[in-house]
């Protein structure tokens, strides 16, 4: 059985952007559901503390006022990942939809699941 692929972001957004974040939430994860995932989800940082040698806020580069944001999606494959991320950056939607935070900070990646519970 082929396990999921999983891509995951981890970003610092201005807190007086989390209203902007939200709204971009609304439009990321209904194209990623449109062009085949099968979960997206968006977290803000509750409780993400700063670490003496490695961290959350320390790969980001976190400043002060900003908040550490978590985020993934689930795809049945990759495949069908690489072929939606293409499609959105294509859209019109992604075009009109401005990054609420520094994208030079974002942290990005996927991962082929292993397993789950």
């Amino acid at each position: 059985k082929q396990m999921a692929y999983v891509q995951g972001y981890v970003a610092a957004v201005p807190d007086e952007n989390r209203d902007a974040f939200i709204e971009s939430s609304v439009v990321m994860c209904a194209m990623m559901k449109e062009f085949g995932a099968l979960q997206a989800v968006d977290c803000w940082g509750a409780d993400v503390p700063e670490g003496e040698l490695t961290s959350f806020p320390k790969a980001v580069q976190k400043k002060d006022g900003e908040t550490v944001t978590f985020s993934w999606a689930v795809w049945p494959d990759k495949a069908t990942a690489d072929a939606a991320m293409e499609r959105m950056m294509a859209d019109p939607r992604m075009k009109a939809d401005e990054m609420p935070f520094d994208g030079k900070r974002l942290i990005f990646g996927g991962f082929e699941s292993l397993g789950e519970i």
